[in-house]
């Protein structure tokens, strides 16, 4: 077995992903890994990486398909006992001007941002070492769409005994409540981006102190954080921050000292605790 550690990164074959790798190259003494769904895309990055004189692994992960995440999970655990750094970073986004119906676009990116990020969860968090660093890529869409739910739906987000299967419940009713053009009268907001990633946030959350209770010694840390508004493919060039700032916090939250005990289950940006 590789005695050293190693960092995964989720969707980072370009974009906040591929800047969080590039910051990890410099930083992070392990092994980093660089994954995507797409083998070609993937390989394509690290060689850009490699000519800046970093160097990253690669390893195929379409957090869409179970099977790749049970792939990838087995791999870690056999090649490296596990992971010490775990960065969910995939996510989709459909753009303003898309005109895709709109219990569609919940569908698809409730799916992917969502649950596809739950699997990840529910089959690496048990590979994290001790020690470990969990972080979740949120949005500060996600703190904004939580304010315009209803206030019972507000409430519970926010709840400290809000469970995993409560939350999941949470999420499949918003689905097929935009399936039937009422998400609205159930106190759901107008956005289907936003409502993944409030679901992340709270998601990020309810493992955190799950973790705390089953594995109260191990020092493991994890966190929901916003990258800000980044250039990219998916917010578009208009945004004010490039992929390498907005890999600050993320990076910033992987990296906490050992021995660090907070923060832990918060929702973090600019590396400050924000208000949930």
């Amino acid at each position: 077995m590789d005695s050293n550690t190693v960092a995964v990164v989720t969707g980072s074959n370009k974009g906040i992903g591929l800047a969080i790798v590039r910051a990890l190259c410099k930083q992070f003494e392990g092994d980093v890994y660089l994954t995507a769904r797409d083998v070609g895309r993937g390989e394509d990055a690290v060689k850009v990486l490699s000519s800046e004189g970093l160097k990253a692994m690669f390893h195929q992960l379409d957090i869409n398909d179970l099977d790749s995440i049970k792939t990838a999970a087995a791999y870690f655990k056999g090649k490296y006992g596990g992971v010490d750094i775990l960065i969910n970073n995939a996510g989709i986004a459909f753009k303003a001007a898309d005109t895709t119906p709109f219990d569609v676009q919940a569908e698809v990116t409730l799916n992917t941002n969502f649950f596809a990020t739950r699997d990840m969860l529910t089959h690496f968090l048990p590979i994290v070492k001790a020690g470990g660093r969990v972080v979740n890529v949120s949005s500060f869409v996600s703190a904004l769409t939580l304010n315009k739910c209803s206030s019972e739906l507000q409430q519970r987000f926010r709840s400290e005994d809000l469970t995993e299967d409560e939350l999941v419940a949470l999420m499949q009713q918003f689905v097929s409540e935009a399936k039937k053009g009422k998400h609205k009268e159930g106190g759901w907001p107008d956005s289907a981006y936003g409502t993944s990633k409030v679901g992340v946030t709270a998601l990020s959350m309810i493992l955190a102190r799950q973790v705390s209770k089953q594995r109260p010694n191990d020092g493991i840390l994890l966190n929901a954080c916003c990258p800000g508004w980044v250039r990219t493919d998916m917010a578009g060039d208009k945004a004010p921050k490039s992929p390498e700032e907005g890999a600050v916090t993320p990076v910033y939250l992987a990296l906490l000292p050992p021995g660090a005990t907070e923060p832990h289950g918060k929702f973090v940006s600019d590396k400050q605790v924000q208000p949930w």
